[in-house]
């Protein structure tokens, strides 16, 4: 998987599950052609465990958003490439001094909204408080239409 132009991720390869192990026990599910798309976490998982077991990198909890994977997650594995992405740790285009604790504490307030299905709080998490955290307007736009669908599929893309 890439980050490119700063708005959207492409997988690069191909994920296959090469069976559960020490440290990556957790469920895999497929979608119709085979393809792992999401990872329940097991207790004793380890994330680079599981992402060399699904032959899926960069690193999974950024993918996803957390900084420390729990038992019962579902990571997301193959995300939609016409969906916008919201890196975990700061913009793209972040300047120095960016106030990175601050962002990802409302990116994992967001992503918990998600998870509950609590599109409300998700928008007024960006509105109030990512929306200007961010300097390069495409990307303000595609998020903002997306969380103006609030479709949970996508929001839970961009923050879960």
């Amino acid at each position: 998987m890439s980050y490119t132009d700063g708005l959207y991720w492409e997988r690069q390869g191909t994920l296959r599950d090469l069976g559960a192990r020490e440290f990556a026990r957790g469920e895999v599910a497929f979608d119709e052609e085979g393809t792992p798309v999401t990872y329940t976490v097991e207790p004793g998982d380890v994330e680079a465990v599981i992402a060399e077991r699904l032959c899926a990198y960069p690193a999974l909890g950024s993918m996803n958003h957390v900084r420390v994977i729990q038992p019962g997650q579902v990571l997301w594995l193959t995300p939609d490439p016409d969906t916008p992405w919201v890196p975990y740790y700061n913009p793209a285009d972040a300047p120095a001094g960016f106030p990175q604790i601050p962002y990802q504490q409302a990116i994992e307030s967001a992503g918990r909204a998600v998870d509950a299905g609590d599109v409300d709080t998700v928008r007024a998490i960006w509105n109030d408080t990512l929306k200007g955290m961010f300097a390069n307007q495409e990307t303000i736009d595609a998020v903002q239409t997306v969380v103006d669908s609030g479709d949970l599929d996508a929001l839970r893309q961009i923050f879960s």
